[in-house]
């Protein structure tokens, strides 16, 4: 079959870490991801002002293409607490006002938990992949994809393990015993609500 995507794709962030995970779960998908430091380092932050995953997944992948005039993908994620009412939700990254700024995200979830149950700390990280191409038509003039995952889990009374960022230290894994911040790579990037999106991703990439 002809390849109808381009070998290079821009990804919508900044976060290095992100696109490590990116570029290991992808390695033989045979593209190239580039970051946005990569191609537009003088770049304005992209905005996510949507109220779902989808929303902000597909709002940051179209702002990218359109910078790059090139095909762009975008995720959104975050971590849903029961106990929360869905809290932080697509507000994850910038739960304690600033955004990206892990420990104080933390820290505030565990205060807001302080008092509740194990069997009540219920949660899950959830995840949505967004594929863009301004120039390949769909009918609209453009086409867009997504790809979603889900990683279920419960919030833990307090940080353990090193790996991983953002929540991931106080995200526990019962069938496991283990928080996904004590779990190898390779065991996030098949379990893991990114690591899911990007299977169904890398399966269209192959398939394309």
């Amino acid at each position: 079959m002809t390849r109808v995507l381009p070998h290079r794709i821009v990804v919508a962030s900044r976060n290095e870490h992100k696109l490590r995970e990116l570029r290991r779960m992808l390695v033989d998908a045979d593209v190239e991801l580039l970051g946005l430091d990569d191609v537009a380092p003088e770049a304005p932050e992209l905005t996510e002002e949507e109220e779902t995953f989808r929303g902000n997944a597909l709002s940051k992948a179209y702002q990218a293409a359109a910078l790059v005039g090139a095909v762009a993908m975008a995720d959104d994620s975050g971590l849903e607490v029961d106990a929360l009412d869905g809290a932080p939700g697509v507000r994850s990254a910038r739960f304690a006002g600033g955004h990206g700024d892990a420990a104080a995200n933390t820290a505030l979830l565990l205060e807001k938990l302080q008092g509740v149950a194990d069997e009540d700390r219920t949660a899950r990280f959830r995840c949505v992949i967004a594929l863009v191409d301004p120039k390949r038509d769909d009918g609209t003039g453009q086409f867009e994809i997504t790809f979603d995952g889900t990683c279920e889990g419960r919030i833990a009374h307090e940080p353990r393990g090193s790996g991983g960022f953002g929540y991931d230290p106080v995200f526990f894994l019962p069938e496991r015993g283990l928080t996904v911040a004590e779990i190898s790579d390779a065991d996030k990037d098949e379990i893991s609500h990114r690591g899911r999106a990007v299977a169904k991703l890398r399966a269209f990439l192959l398939e394309e």
